[in-house]
């Protein structure tokens, strides 16, 4: 379902999903940062050794991703039983984090949510892309430099993808990964992000967001620099009460703080929608798949947190909060909506409208 609405401009992006700007001057009055958060209020200080270790584990999957990409072949492609593109890219980063996170947290309490599983591995058709994964992960793993640093087995690395079939639930704490949001982007040398959230009894408390290819710079027609010109890659990062912040994958621009939302449209594949919108490359994401479409918790929970905690809102056509308690899917009423709280009232409104119009006419509506 698509909506060209009257507010400000709107693009369509590859992945069926609107993001879009405030830049019109008929309003103005909205086009100011997403408001700031408390630093230190008590519920800052949660939650810090999870988005450190999470933070570390994400950069271990994009440098592992960022080589893959730059050297891809077609034998490193295959199609999963969606027919939607997936490369050993993903099974090597839902490798690297699970690994990592399970070594960091206690002995039992890893719970793990996510895309990937490795069925098809196990088959005698997979034998020679396990061990590529295997070797991508160890040569990622070898570039820490550690004394100590580890060599995983096939069995090892087989181990680790099967830890993300946890079913999640509003009972304890379940670690969401998409391990590549944005494949087709990803095989097009284009946007994706490695995507990691944790979730707290049903909650949204840390996510981690890794933009590989998404300038550090501002893009779209407001930035002072290309992206030819500016440093690649963004890892951006939230915790409950802490803010958003965003740094290079490099590490050569130290993490900031980001609140704002206030430049022209653009067009990106994945959460690195997010991301972007967060820092202030857009104000507006509406998202209206295909009837009958289930979304599912890893598309939207790293990038949820990290637009609520620069100030923003995520919510659903109905204006409802997007609830990570049920399971691996997300039940939403027609569409995910994210602004920031000035606008969502007058968005909202009009997307209701847009949708009872549909509704009632059986038509698809452009306003």
């Amino acid at each position: 379902m698509q909506f060209a609405l009257a507010l400000p401009r709107f693009f369509l992006s590859p992945s069926s999903s609107f993001f879009a700007s405030s830049a019109s001057s008929s309003i103005s009055l909205f086009r100011r940062p997403f408001s700031a958060k408390c630093a230190t209020s008590p519920a800052a200080m949660a939650y810090e050794h999870e988005l450190s270790i999470a933070t570390k584990a994400v950069s271990l999957a994009c440098r592992l991703c960022q080589k893959v990409q730059k050297g891809l072949l077609a034998a490193e492609t295959q199609e999963k039983s969606d027919k939607s593109p997936v490369t050993v890219a993903d099974y090597g980063s839902q490798a690297l984090i699970s690994w990592a996170l399970n070594e960091e947290l206690p002995q039992g309490t890893f719970s793990l949510v996510a895309e990937e599983d490795s069925e098809e591995l196990k088959q005698d058709q997979g034998a020679s892309m396990l061990d590529r994964i295997t070797q991508l992960v160890n040569e990622t793993l070898a570039l820490e430099k550690r004394i100590d640093a580890p060599f995983l087995s096939k069995e090892q690395v087989l181990l680790a993808i099967d830890r993300g079939r946890s079913e999640g639930g509003s009972v304890g704490r379940h670690w969401v990964l998409d391990p590549i949001d944005g494949t087709r982007g990803f095989v097009r040398g284009d946007q994706y992000a490695v995507a990691l959230g944790l979730l707290d009894q049903g909650e949204v408390v840390v996510g981690v967001l890794g933009c590989p290819n998404l300038p550090t710079n501002l893009i779209g027609p407001e930035a002072l620099v290309s992206p030819t010109e500016s440093s690649i890659g963004c890892l951006f990062a939230a915790r409950k009460g802490a803010g958003t912040t965003v740094k290079s994958i490099d590490g050569s621009i130290q993490p900031q703080k980001i609140l704002g939302v206030v430049s022209p449209p653009l067009r990106i594949d994945s959460q690195a929608k997010y991301g972007a919108m967060a820092r202030g490359d857009a104000a507006i994401y509406l998202r209206f798949p295909h009837p009958g479409y289930r979304e599912k918790i890893w598309d939207h929970a790293a990038g949820c947190i990290i637009i609520k905690e620069a100030g923003g809102l995520v919510l659903d056509a109905a204006g409802n909060p997007l609830d990570f308690s049920k399971g691996r899917y997300l039940d939403i009423a027609s569409g995910i909506i994210s602004t920031n709280p000035q606008l969502m009232p007058a968005l909202l409104a009009a997307v209701q409208a847009a949708l009872q119009k549909e509704h009632h006419h059986g038509e698809r509506v452009h306003l």
